[in-house]
């Protein structure tokens, strides 16, 4: 059974999908390859593959702006004193009981 005319024209301009085209179709993630995979299971990075990106030295009177504003306060949330931070169980135990009371 064939889709009718305007839905086929409809379909035809959406992306394709591995169950529309024949075997050996891989969309992949657009993310390219950075290195190696050796043959004992590592992988091994090429620098020369690696993207790096160059900021530039002054941008003071740059006129585009970042996607994150450059007036964001400090989170919430510093640890000082605790080694562990955030992590620390003690810490959790502690507002687990605030929030919830204890047994």
């Amino acid at each position: 059974m064939q889709p009718t005319a305007p839905l086929f024209r409809r379909m035809s301009r959406l992306a394709l999908t591995t169950k529309q085209v024949n075997g050996g179709y891989y969309k992949g993630t657009g993310s390219g390859s950075m290195g190696r995979h050796t043959k004992h299971g590592g992988y091994i990075l090429d620098y020369r593959k690696v993207r790096t990106y160059v900021v530039p030295k002054d941008l003071k009177d740059f006129r585009l702006t970042p996607f994150v504003t450059k007036t964001m306060e400090p989170l919430k949330g510093s640890f000082e004193g605790d080694l562990k931070g955030g992590l620390s169980g003690e810490r959790y135990l502690d507002r687990w009981k605030r929030e919830n009371g204890t047994d």
